[in-house]
């Protein structure tokens, strides 16, 4: 039997800390959520590999070093209220609910989000929530959010995204089309309502379907992982 509390603890060190992502609370955050809890028993044993996943539903949970970026340049804090798009797992929205005050996080797919809500009531989550739908769309009953974060790529942000982002608040996806690299993308919603952009870096993520993003054609899924960051 692996030895998870070892693992998870090297994994910080070696894959997040080591990249230059040092913000105590993101480490804290990663050494509190246990991987292996989020992926299903025939691969939780390479549950702190460096690697995206296969997890249930024929979707991928993301290398944890994505993960951390995509946390670490939304700029969560204490007190703040995220929308997750693509729950998947739930692996990410528990981590981002270590840092976070409240985290709704939207998965299209039913099986995956009836599991990831079981897991978040199981593990004590309770300022997470998963909910079920059309995460291009956002979930407007609950906004404005400080924060928005996206585990798939499209072709543009959403505008209902935009829409629903406090002034101040940030944006963080991949922009690009499948099967192909993408540039994960950092949004700013200036006070004035006005956006500033940065690029974070070549990706590769699975499509943002819905209906502000890309039709869902059955496609292959691609997987999410951020190559030679060393």
């Amino acid at each position: 039997m692996s030895d998870f509390t070892t693992l998870r603890k090297r994994m910080v060190e070696r894959q997040i800390a080591a990249r230059g992502l040092d913000d105590p609370k993101l480490l804290a955050a990663f050494r509190a959520v246990p991987r292996e809890d989020f992926i299903g028993g025939d691969y939780a044993d390479y549950a702190y590999q460096d690697s995206p996943l296969p997890i249930e539903s024929g979707q991928t949970i993301s290398q944890p070093y994505i993960v951390a970026l995509t946390i670490d340049a939304a700029g969560i804090g204490e007190g703040d209220k995220v929308l997750e798009v693509g729950a998947g797992s739930g692996y990410a929205a528990a981590v981002i609910g270590q840092i976070a005050g409240e985290v709704i996080a939207v998965e299209r797919i039913h099986g995956l989000a009836m599991l990831a809500e079981k897991r978040m009531r199981q593990l004590g989550y309770h300022n997470v929530t998963i909910v079920e739908g059309d995460g291009t769309l956002g979930w407007p009953e609950e906004a404005p959010f400080d924060a928005i974060v996206a585990a798939a790529s499209g072709s543009h942000v959403p505008q209902s995204w935009i829409a629903q982002l406090r002034p101040g608040g940030r944006i963080v996806m991949p922009i690009g089309g499948p099967h192909e690299v993408q540039s994960l993308i950092k949004v700013t919603k200036e006070e004035d309502g006005t956006l500033s952009r940065e690029n974070l870096g070549g990706v590769r993520f699975v499509p943002l379907i819905g209906q502000e993003g890309f039709r869902d054609s059955g496609g292959e899924a691609l997987i999410a992982t951020l190559p030679q960051f060393r």
